[in-house]
């Protein structure tokens, strides 16, 4: 049911400005519910002059999405004037910064202007001008960061940033103080004030005359300042924290949780729509990212059944909404559903028209669910569309796609595709994108090898984890066998199935007779496999690790999954568990004979550390991340290798998070 927006005064009254805080939630709403282009025609409309703080910055934030999502110049440029036609607004509505006598009173006087001080002398609408100027700082921040051709351009913005986290840090301060004081002046009757005003992110009683949608705001800004930083390499941590700036996640995930009540415990403590701040779906989107999207990255912190209580919320009162659709698809996902993750695509493509490029997401989505399923025809046609019409990655989409018509033996289609992957890739920065450098290299092999490749669409899906978020039907019966066909025509043999297994500090060298027995020697079976022939131990290592991750997770399936009796793992767990070893055994036998493909050795000994603390070697565990962060050359033949292996710095992170969670015993 659509509600009438709330009444805006025509005239704009400079003292009167968080009067139109109604009208721009509403806005807010609209958005959410599919109507996008109501939404901004609304916001447009009741700002014709761009004048007002917050119409001007809600449009601004309003082009912001729109230029993210479609990652088009013409978009980008036209949101990064709207954010900095919002921050001027913004920067007007400020508190005054004081004369020269004033600054140099606070060489003496610290905090005179600036920190808690400061921010207690604005009025409110100072201290919301200041929120909405720090918001929509970040907003250009980011644009200009995607749009920026040069280092130059990227610093400055870099820094506009670092202004954006002092601003929510001074703000947050404050907020912490008021609500001390506050504490203070009603311990004596905690209990009814308590129950009025609920307790702070900090565990203090919240003053009830600071408004929700200024704290909302205030802890969006913290929550992801702390979870950012929180996702930095722990090098790059120790220097921010130098400038005084900490990365505590936990504390990041508790601002964003505040808005929405989602921490507090009980379902009636969930704040409603009619009482929640103007921010609060924002933090409910930012934390459905991280535990659903940037959980592939990282561990502490990530909660599947908080983000479950989060989409339920959402779907009920957006049950038309894009943003939510995804994070229903992509909890599904989590729990090991993707057949029922693509119905929730399907519906999100559906539910509107009005922002194409919205769909898009969804595509994407609905080709990583169908390669889980590993229906790899029906993912063909999702990175064609993408291909054929998304601006975010063209040279991702375009190799994707020629991956998936070689594994089904299509090579001529796909030679034609990977032709073109070179040329499609994009910089930011002037920085190559990784994935589209990984994709690049990977097309060029394709070609020099004459059309050869071995499991290309398995090996792009492992770095979305298709394999660990399969159902373990789908592993055993439609991604083993491939793999097996592979280790046919390499003229090899299952790992741990007919052979002994190395033990973890000896010799792995049955691998090599299995094979030489297999091919009576001459490196031929079949007349396919040739140990001679450029690239052969590449292929065998690629394999091997593939094969290595499949029966992992049917030792140890996905711990978050939903699964119906039908789909659970067939397969006796101690016969998975001797494969999974042999074949990562196997990575680390051959990898000195790896020529291009040297990611390999680096993504084995991550995954052989996560198997080994499923397994409950904590301390064999660790070595093997060890061996991943040392940034020791772990190939005994690395003169192929230039500079970095493909996609180190992701695995960097997800290696540090892997260490950090072995020692709080969480569940990698």
């Amino acid at each position: 049911m659509n509600r009438p927006p709330p009444f805006v005064p025509t005239t704009y009254n400079y003292e009167k400005a968080l009067d139109d805080i109604p009208g721009l939630h509403w806005s807010v709403h609209e958005f959410l519910h599919s109507r996008m282009l109501e939404s901004e025609e609304y916001t447009l409309r009741m700002d014709p002059n761009k004048e007002r703080l917050y119409f001007a910055t809600g449009y601004g934030l309003i082009q912001c999405l729109k230029g993210l999502m479609s990652f088009e110049d013409k978009d980008l440029h036209t949101a990064i004037n709207d954010t900095k036609r919002g921050n001027a607004i913004a920067a007007a509505h400020r508190k005054q910064s004081p004369s020269l006598a004033g600054r140099l009173a606070s060489y003496i006087v610290p905090g005179l202007h600036s920190g808690p001080e400061w921010i207690a002398q604005m009025t409110p609408l100072e201290r919301h001008a200041e929120l909405v100027y720090a918001e929509s700082l970040y907003e250009k921040s980011l644009l200009g960061i995607v749009q920026s051709g040069d280092w130059l351009t990227f610093i400055k913005e870099v820094l506009n940033m670092r202004t954006t986290m002092s601003i929510y840090r001074q703000l947050g301060r404050w907020l912490e103080s008021v609500d001390a004081a506050y504490t203070a002046s009603h311990s004596q009757n905690s209990d009814r004030a308590q129950a009025t005003t609920g307790l702070s992110p900090r565990g203090l009683m919240e003053d009830p005359s600071v408004d929700c949608h200024f704290r909302s705001g205030v802890y969006l800004g913290l929550g992801m300042s702390h979870l950012a930083l929180s996702l930095m390499p722990a090098r790059l941590v120790t220097i921010v924290e130098m400038f005084g700036y900490r990365a505590d996640r936990m504390e990041g995930l508790r601002y964003l949780e505040w808005p929405g009540g989602w921490s507090r415990g009980r379902a009636e403590d969930v704040v409603s729509q009619e009482d929640e701040g103007v921010r609060r779906p924002f933090c409910d989107m930012t934390l459905l990212i991280f535990h659903l999207v940037l959980s592939m990255y990282t561990f502490e912190g990530v909660d599947i059944n908080m983000a479950e209580r989060i989409v339920n919320w959402n779907l009920k009162t957006y049950p038309d909404g894009p943003f939510f659709l995804f994070g229903a698809g992509r909890l599904a996902l989590a729990r090991s559903q993707p057949e029922r993750a693509l119905e929730y695509y399907a519906r999100g493509a559906q539910c509107q028209a009005q922002y194409r490029s919205m769909n898009h997401i969804s595509w994407w989505e609905s080709a990583i669910a169908n390669m889980t399923l590993w229906n790899v025809r029906a993912s063909i046609e999702w990175w064609s569309k993408l291909a054929a019409e998304s601006t975010w990655s063209k040279a991702t989409f375009t190799y994707a796609q020629a991956a998936c018509l070689a594994e089904l033996g299509e090579h001529a289609a796909a030679a034609k595709l990977m032709e073109n992957v070179s040329g499609l890739r994009q910089r930011i920065a002037g920085k190559s994108i990784p994935l589209e450098k990984f994709a690049a290299r990977k097309a060029r092999k394709y070609i020099a090898q004459k059309n050869r490749a071995l499991l290309p669409a398995l090996e792009f899906g492992y770095f979305f984890s298709t394999i660990a978020r399969a159902p373990p039907k789908i592993i055993i019966e439609k991604m083993v066998p491939d793999v097996r066909r592979a280790l046919e025509e390499l003229g090899l043999s299952e790992a741990g199935s007919d052979t002994a297994l190395p033990t973890q500090n000896g010799s792995a060298a049955g691998y090599d007779r299995e094979r030489k027995a297999s091919t009576n020697g001459k490196g031929v079976r079949n007349g396919t496999a040739n140990a001679a022939r450029e690239g052969y131990w590449d292929d065998v290592c690629l394999v091997r690790f593939l094969e290595g991750v499949c029966w992992q997770y049917l030792t140890y399936p996905n711990p978050d999954a939903e699964l119906d009796e039908s789909e659970r793992n067939p397969v006796p767990i101690e016969d998975a568990r001797r494969r999974a070893e042999g074949a990562f055994q196997a990575v680390f036998e051959h990898g000195p004979k790896i020529e291009l493909d040297h990611y390999l050795v680096y993504y084995s000994h991550f995954e052989c550390g996560r198997f080994l603390a499923s397994s409950g070697m904590k301390d064999e565990a660790r070595k093997q991340f060890d061996k991943v962060i040392s940034g020791k050359t772990l190939e005994a033949n690395p003169a192929g290798r230039k500079g970095k292996y493909s996609l180190e710095n992701a695995l960097l992170i997800r290696t540090h998070s892997a260490v950090d969670a072995l020692s709080q015993d969480k569940q990698l």
